[in-house]
Order: structure tokens, then C-alpha cells, then sequence
């Protein structure tokens, strides 16, 4: 996080709705600091994308506020908000050469020749293109046409970057390498950067913070550490990272742990929210925190279970497991000597944690 923690754009009951009756986005307050890099990351249709159009001018809100630097910016037309924008499709001129694409931004804000040019240069440097001024986008990879796309929202020096779906169209590969190259150039110009994303791996990457939408609204705003070892409600805990999710009812409660009652089973939990003796639940469990033929006296849960099917995933076993009557679940083991002891078929105990079994209100 910024060390300043000046707060930079500030969302305020922030409602929007196209046809009047169902809400795109509903009672959305946000702060986002200056200098911070905040990911707006959830489904289709989570709202995520018409937050960030909101933000940049090209929809209004249908009511509440949006304000940077304590300003609202309603009456502010897009192009005079200084914001740079990078989209998924590029944008760029094709009948352009690099330099000339970098230069348009500027030109329309009657920035002088020998300014122009300085920063252009800087621009470039930064996204390390210096030896492609010269050539067409089509003359360049999916990659760095992208890295020009930034250089042109950056080269005006812009106050706040957004950035929507930017590396949807890339390689998986090529997409990893520009997740840490967005990383570094946003940490080497400081800039409050906003991006949205569906694809949680890379939220994760690149955030300071990560705000998680569904349906309309935040579900948690958190550092990527705290959503995915703290999910504070089930949709979270699934759609960051992977999780088992086990039905059952609370059996006793005593402070943040609880018994689960999950097919005649008592599972030791941790207490998301409020929960009551008798409520149903959900508990939750990361594959990767399960422990297979665990040994004695470790776990504050072990149960009896069947492997179902074993994949080998090159860095990992991924095991489909069969519990607690019935119920498929995903463990996850490193592959390292002696992972070929477990196999398809096999009778098993399963060790989990209470710390790691999270039980949540249905």
C-alpha cells in the first residue's frame, strides 16, 4: 500500500442502472489511494467494467458521486479528466507508426515539439520499445503492441491509469510476462492505476488490493494475502483461488470455532460472521491445506475417504476425493518422492485444520 494514504478516488452510494429498474452497480462506496494499484475483479456482468466507465467519464452515475481528490467529477467531459485508458483491443492507429501514436495524446493537449518529443522518448524507455518507434502496430507482436498502448496512456503523465481486460487477448504465456511488466511500470511511475480484470490469478499478481464484485456490489476489499487466506463469505472463498465447500449444520459454537455437523460427522471449524446451533452452513477448505494418511494427533479433523481419481499436474497431484457421505472435494499434494504411494481406489484419512475448515451462514 501507498505509505501517503492519501485518499486519491473516492466512489460515494454510487448507483447505476441502464433501463431504470435493475441496478449494474449498487450502493458502491470505494477509496482508492493515490498511488495505489486497485483491481476490480469478478464475473461478467459484476459491474466491475461499468465502474471503471463511470470513472473515466464515458457513463454517469445514475446517482451518488464520484470524486478525485475530494472534487466531484460529474461535469468533467472524459478528456479533461487525465486519465489514461488502455483496452483489451489496443486502440491503436494502425495507419500510425509507434511515435506517431504516442504523439496523438499530446498533440491534442498543444503540448510544444521538443516536449513532445522528450516525453515520448520517456515513454518508450519505459516500456523498453525505444527500437520500434518507427514501425506500424502491425509490424509488431500481440505483446508489444500492448506495450505501446500503455506508453500512449502514460505518455501525458496522466494523474490515474485505467486499465480494462488489457491482456485478454494475449497468450497464456506472454499474458504471465506482461502481468509483471504492468507491475513494474506502475510501480516505477507511481501512478494510481485501476484495473479490471475476470481472471483472479492475475488480480492477485499485479494488486495492492483487490476489490471482489458480484452482482452489483463489493463482496470484500482486501490485500490479495487477506482474500485468499481470509475469505470473508463463500462466494469469495471460490472465486479466489480454489476451495471445497462442505454442507452441514452447527452442532455448539464457542467463540470464533464451532462443531459442524456433516453426515453424522463433528468437523472442527472456524467461525465466519455469526452463526447459531442449528444453522446450515457451508465450510470451506483450500485443497492444497488437506494432509492424506496425515500422521497422529496433528489434526484437529480426520476423516475416512476414497480417491476417487489421481491427475498429475506436473508441480502437483490433484486428488478427487469422495467424504462425509458422499461428498466430492479436491486435495492437492506436492509432487515430490513418494507422492506415487497414494492411487485410485485407495481407503485414505484426510487431515484438515479447524483454522482451515471456515464454516459459513448459508
Amino acid at each position: 500500500m501507498p505509505e501517503n494514504h492519501r485518499v486519491h478516488i473516492h466512489f460515494r452510494d454510487v448507483d447505476k442502472s441502464f433501463d431504470g429498474q435493475s441496478m449494474v452497480v449498487s450502493g458502491l462506496n470505494l477509496e482508492i489511494y493515490e498511488g495505489e494499484f486497485l483491481t476490480l475483479l469478478g464475473p461478467s456482468g459484476s459491474g466491475k467494467t461499468t465502474c471503471l466507465m463511470m470513472l473515466a467519464g464515458f457513463e454517469a452515475p445514475t446517482s451518488g458521486s464520484i470524486e478525485v481528490f475530494n472534487d466531484e467529477i460529474a461535469s468533467i467531459p472524459p478528456y479533461q479528466r487525465n486519465m489514461g485508458m488502455v483496452f483489451q483491443n489496443y486502440a491503436l492507429f494502425p495507419h500510425l507508426t509507434v511515435e506517431k501514436n504516442l504523439a496523438f495524446p499530446l498533440e491534442v493537449r498543444s503540448i510544444p515539439a521538443p516536449e513532445r518529443r522528450a516525453k515520448i522518448e520517456r515513454a518508450l524507455h519505459l516500456v523498453r520499445l525505444e527500437e520500434y518507434a518507427n514501425r506500424s502496430p502491425s509490424q509488431l507482436s500481440g505483446g508489444q503492441q500492448q506495450r505501446v498502448a500503455i506508453a500512449r496512456a502514460l505518455v501525458f503523465e496522466p494523474d490515474i491509469v485505467l486499465m480494462d481486460e488489457p491482456l485478454g487477448a494475449l497468450d497464456r504465456r506472454l499474458r504471465e510476462d506482461m502481468q509483471f511488466e504492468i507491475r513494474r511500470i506502475q510501480r516505477e511511475v507511481g501512478v494510481t492505476m485501476v484495473y479490471v480484470t475476470h481472471d483472479q490469478e492475475e488480480a492477485m499478481v499485479i494488486s495492492d488490493r483487490i476489490a471482489v464484485f458480484n452482482e452489483g456490489k463489493i463482496q470484500q476489499l482486501a490485500t490479495p494475502e487477506v482474500l485468499y487466506e481470509e475469505p470473508e463469505q463463500p462466494f469469495v472463498a471460490t472465486f479466489i483461488g480454489n476451495n471445497n465447500l462442505l454442507r452441514g449444520s452447527v452442532a455448539a459454537t464457542s467463540g470464533d470455532h464451532c462443531q459442524i455437523d456433516v453426515e453424522g460427522f463433528t468437523l472442527s471449524a472456524t467461525v465466519i460472521g455469526k452463526l447459531a446451533v442449528g444453522d446450515h452452513v457451508f465450510v470451506s477448505i483450500r485443497p492444497e491445506r488437506m494432509a492424506i494418511n496425515p500422521p497422529e494427533d496433528v489434526y484437529s479433523n480426520v476423516l475416512d475417504a476414497d480417491i476417487m481419481d489421481a491427475v498429475f499436474l506436473g508441480d502437483h497431484i490433484r486428488f478427487q476425493i469422495s467424504t462425509l457421505g458422499d461428498q466430492e472435494i479436491t486435495a492437492k499434494i506436492p509432487n515430490i518422492a513418494g507422492h506415487g504411494a497414494v492411487l485410485k481406489g485407495d481407503r485414505v484419512k484426510l487431515g484438515l485444520s479447524q483454522l482451515d475448515c471456515r464454516a459459513y451462514g448459508n
